[in-house]
């Protein structure tokens, strides 16, 4: 039997998307690379916790098929407390960025990522286009986050779901891509109440458009709900934006959330086979903003 493999994630270099496996390789992506595996399952053919921190599941839990973490409660419990979401890092010298993060009509988000990060953080989002609003320390860009959130009335995320159901119906241009964004970084660099630590950045639009390879990507007709033990799946990569994959198959596009894959062992595929649970795409193409939530 061939040796199954173990996915850690979609990553976003510089030179494009990779799939990342346990052990340190990685597969780079390309479009119109096939994108084909059956799932082995992990002990006793379920999925397993993949640890916290580096550090592999004591018990080796069994952790939901749907669950996009892939880790048991305890694991999830610690991998938090030492997130910046989690605000635990509160000494972290490393200076930060305020963004304005863009990923269709009326689905803009405010937040933090760390400087030596680059955009890194708004790739693996999946934000079609944003803009830095700021730099300065940890605490002062997190209470800048907080002052924008309320003052323009935009969330800190925003579902994948989501996401997916704009992303074949975007505008075609960058400037009407960058305008809501545009509006929205006026107001924020005006607003007074800015931690005097945190310096202010001009607008200056970045669009992933093509770098997610979505320019006339037809538009996709289910997402993978979940793996199951024994499924299979297969697709010619059309586009892929922060960690979903859109594939080409005989069904249509369906996308995959690769963060599906953790906790499962992987084996190669060869065939054209689609066979785990699909679910159909939400529209949410014509739904507006709902501020905060």
């Amino acid at each position: 039997m061939a040796q199954a493999w173990r996915c850690s994630g979609l990553r976003w270099p510089a030179e494009g998307p990779v799939l990342a496996w346990e052990g340190g390789r990685s597969s780079a992506l390309t479009w119109g690379k096939r994108v084909a595996f059956g799932v082995a399952g992990g002990k006793g053919g379920v999925r397993t916790c993949v640890g916290a921190r580096g550090n592999a599941c004591p018990p080796g839990a069994a952790v939901p098929a749907r669950s996009t973490g892939a880790r048991c409660e305890e694991c999830a419990r610690l991998d938090r407390a030492h997130s910046v979401a989690a605000d635990t890092l509160a000494d972290d010298p490393r200076p930060y960025r305020v963004y304005l993060a863009w990923f269709g009509p009326g689905m803009t988000k405010v937040g933090i990522t760390a400087v030596q990060r680059g955009p890194a953080r708004l790739l693996e989002q999946g934000a079609v286009c944003f803009s830095w609003l700021g730099r300065g320390p940890l605490m002062a860009a997190r209470r800048t986050e907080e002052l924008l959130r309320a003052a323009l009335r935009v969330p800190d995320r925003i579902p994948y779901a989501d996401k997916r159901a704009v992303r074949a119906v975007l505008p075609a241009g960058e400037g009407e891509r960058a305008a809501e964004l545009a509006g929205l970084h006026a107001r924020a660099v005006a607003l007074a109440g800015w931690p005097e630590s945190l310096a202010r950045e001009p607008f200056h639009p970045v669009d992933h458009v093509e770098a997610f390879g979505l320019k006339g990507v037809p538009p996709a007709v289910g997402e993978v709900g979940e793996l199951v033990a024994g499924g299979a799946v297969s697709g010619e990569l059309v586009a892929a934006a922060g960690p979903d994959l859109h594939l080409a198959t005989a069904k249509g596009v369906l996308v995959l959330d690769t963060r599906l894959l953790t906790g499962w062992g992987l084996l190669p595929g060869d065939g054209r086979e689609f066979t785990v649970p699909v679910r159909v795409v939400r529209d949410r193409t014509a739904a507006a903003q709902d501020g905060l939530f």
